[in-house]
């Protein structure tokens, strides 16, 4: 049995969750404490009731996500209401990491999900606030091969992974990873201005498609759940090993 204060002092010192800037509604760190204890953690990437359910089905008693409670300001009525009062009628914690979780080294989402495409960060990407939430590193690889890569990643998730159009014989040279909403005007600039020729993402907006085109960039879609499973899982095992505790994914896709 863990003391929740103290492991949710050692997540924020681990994650700097005070230091590193997100959207204002992410509100990362605890977001609904329990009565103080916790023998076993589930993992999910979102906040849902599907999420609520499965954790409360596993007898967690702390539940670890992406995605929190919060991203505007809201009524708890309806759904909203129904899931916190599950979630609190059954002593259930939930401690959120966002951009904190993406930028990680070593439990990062977009650290983790090079090393499932095998390949080896040389550096950071993605500006946000004045810090880098991805990764880049170069490589001397078919982007066919390293789309099927992406795409065997992602149909674990039941997502399918898809890529703006390239030719069969384009080699990737220098690639950057931005899991999530990765896609947008600013990395497609970021990429054109540092080289980037193969830009790996969870997902964006149809624009990015014809922004990626028209810089001679390739774009590989993987989809923003799968994209963003690897982070919370490996936080709650190092998590679970460090307090002695058991701990379970709950695993939730959207299809996107």
């Amino acid at each position: 049995m863990a003391d929740l204060t103290a492991l949710v002092r050692y997540l924020d010192d681990e994650l700097r969750t005070s230091e590193v800037p997100d959207y204002d509604a992410a509100l990362n760190g605890l977001q609904l404490a329990n009565s103080g204890n916790v023998s076993r953690i589930a993992a999910a990437v979102d906040f849902s009731a599907d999420t609520v359910s499965a954790a409360i089905r596993e007898r967690a008693q702390l539940l670890i996500v992406h995605h929190g409670m919060f991203w505007r300001t809201q009524r708890l009525v309806g759904a909203a209401y129904e899931r916190l009062q599950a979630a609190i009628m059954n002593d259930l914690a939930v401690y959120a990491s966002h951009i904190p979780l993406d930028l990680h080294p070593e439990f990062g989402n977009n650290a983790l999900l090079a090393k499932e495409l095998d390949l080896r960060p040389s550096g950071t990407f993605g500006r946000y606030k004045g810090i880098e939430i991805g990764v880049m590193g170069t490589s001397d690889l078919s982007t066919t091969d390293l789309l099927g890569r992406v795409q065997a990643f992602s149909a674990r998730f039941k997502a399918t992974a898809v890529s703006t159009p390239f030719d069969a014989n384009r080699r990737t040279r220098r690639w950057a990873v931005v899991t999530g909403a990765g896609a947008s005007t600013d990395s497609l600039e970021e990429a054109q201005e540092r080289g980037v020729d193969t830009l790996i993402v969870g997902e964006g907006a149809h624009h990015t498609a014809i922004q990626a085109m028209e810089n001679g960039t390739v774009v590989i879609y993987g989809g923003h759940y799968a994209t963003e499973t690897t982070g919370v899982c490996a936080l709650a095992e190092h998590v679970s090993k460090r307090f002695d505790v058991s701990w379970v994914f709950v695993n939730v896709p959207t299809g996107l």
